[in-house]
């Protein structure tokens, strides 16, 4: 039976699937790449903010089309574990919903399936494992950059956030498992490592007693064949003076962190239940500029939070003005049902929040230009990613994550392949791109 996986949503998302492909080609099913060439379809959604569950929900539909053709429709992820009972109901279209946790009980349920003359399953039990299921996940035919989840749910319980109550609490896979699958990942190519959590920065708590995150990266940095290590997703308040020296003295980290900081007031701040002030923030990112002077820093900023006033916004424009994020993304709050932040009374104004972003987004098209034009007239290390239609090569440097942060477009006169590494001189530069030539 072939099998085909639209998936929604964050990296976190894709190496589910990625898993999920693993766990039936384990069992004999054929993972293939459109939904034409399937027998099943399964979406795995996201369901963290209005946005994300709009664009699944419409997902779901345009694969439900498919079923005109004798296709099962399965749908998987953090809406179907969220509002699964909703869904079950409103979506006749869908023959099984699944949670976040029942990939591995995916080849049972799709052959259920077939034998089920068209009943339906609901398979949510909303258990979470306790020791972290890994599968030998599938990978694309050139796996030249990997996500590697260390670790499942969160236990920070954020005003705003759900995926607690999707994800549970916070679980961290053994650190034997996570050196394990980076060997796996470096044999099938692998070259950059992309290290992920809900809070990376709480590494092995749960596990041993105490965050081990600087300790993982130093072992993960000894897998041969691995080029680049990148760490995403961590809180400020986690990073300590020994993943910092860490990232300072371990050739192969990028000069590369991922810091959501969501806000820079401190009464904001609070509201959301984040234990960061603005003074820890400021704190934390001198301490990494000065072990690491090139360090490109990115975080993501909530505006329009509950009780968000003129002067916090005011503060928050000022903070990125002043800290000069090289990355740095920006999100309209999302009132979620089942949150502490979704009950208060202070909501903000749609129109007003659509402004702040604008505000934010202005400010920082500004600051991303000049960190770009810095850069004109050095040799920067690219990783290549694609050939373009013209002949011109499309890469990443290391201070850019996958799909998120700037592209280098560039010139060479030899025959490149994803995942090579090159010498690229850096001849002009464009407010989220750099353009150049191999050297």
């Amino acid at each position: 039976m072939k099998v085909f996986f639209e998936t929604l949503g964050c990296p976190k998302n894709f190496n589910d699937t990625q898993a999920a492909e693993g766990v039936l080609k384990e069992a004999g099913f054929d993972i293939v790449r459109t939904p034409e060439d399937s027998d099943v379809i399964v979406v795995n959604t996201c369901g963290f903010i209005n946005d994300a569950k709009r664009e699944s929900i419409e997902k779901i539909f345009h694969m439900a089309e498919y079923k005109k053709q004798g296709k099962k429709l399965i749908v998987s992820g953090c809406l179907s574990e969220r509002y699964s009972e909703e869904l079950y109901d409103e979506m006749p279209e869908v023959d099984c919903f699944i949670g976040v946790n029942e990939y591995e009980n995916l080849p049972g349920l799709i052959s259920d399936l077939a034998n089920r003359n068209g009943k339906r399953i609901k398979s949510v039990s909303g258990c979470w494992q306790e020791v972290l299921f890994t599968p030998k996940r599938l990978l694309s035919e050139n796996p030249y950059s990997a996500t590697l989840k260390i670790a499942e749910g969160c236990d920070n319980c954020c005003a705003y956030c759900i995926i607690p109550k999707i994800r549970g609490g916070f679980r961290s896979k053994p650190m034997e498992d996570v050196i394990a699958e980076a060997e796996e990942l470096a044999k099938a190519g692998c070259r950059e490592l992309i290290l992920i959590a809900q809070d990376v920065t709480n590494y092995g708590s749960d596990l041993y007693g105490e965050p081990k995150l600087a300790e993982l990266v130093k072992k993960v940095c000894k897998v041969d064949g691995i080029q680049w290590v990148r760490l995403m997703y961590c809180y400020e308040d986690r990073i300590t003076d020994e993943l910092i020296d860490v990232m300072a003295s371990e050739t192969k980290v990028c000069h590369y962190i991922d810091i959501p900081v969501q806000h820079a007031s401190d009464d904001v701040l609070k509201a959301m239940r984040r234990r960061s002030t603005e003074s820890s923030i400021k704190g934390t990112i001198q301490r990494l500029k000065d072990a690491i002077p090139d360090i490109h820093i990115r975080t993501t900023l909530i505006v329009g939070f509950p009780g968000e006033s003129d002067e916090d916004f005011d503060k928050l424009l000022d903070f990125v003005e002043e800290v000069r994020f090289a990355r740095l993304g920006a999100f309209a709050y999302s009132q979620e049902e089942n949150t502490e932040a979704g009950e208060m009374e202070n909501q903000i104004d749609e129109k007003i929040k659509r402004e702040r972003l604008d505000a934010v987004m202005r400010r920082q098209l500004d600051i991303s230009l000049e960190y770009n034009r810095e850069k004109v007239g050095k040799e920067l290390d690219v990783l290549v990613e694609e050939k373009d239609v013209d002949g011109s090569y499309i890469g990443r440097t290391q201070y850019d994550a996958p799909e998120i942060d700037n592209s280098v477009i560039f010139s060479s006169v030899h025959e490149l392949k994803a995942g090579d590494i090159v010498r690229v001189l850096i001849e002009d530069a464009f407010d989220y791109d750099l353009v150049g030539r191999e050297v």
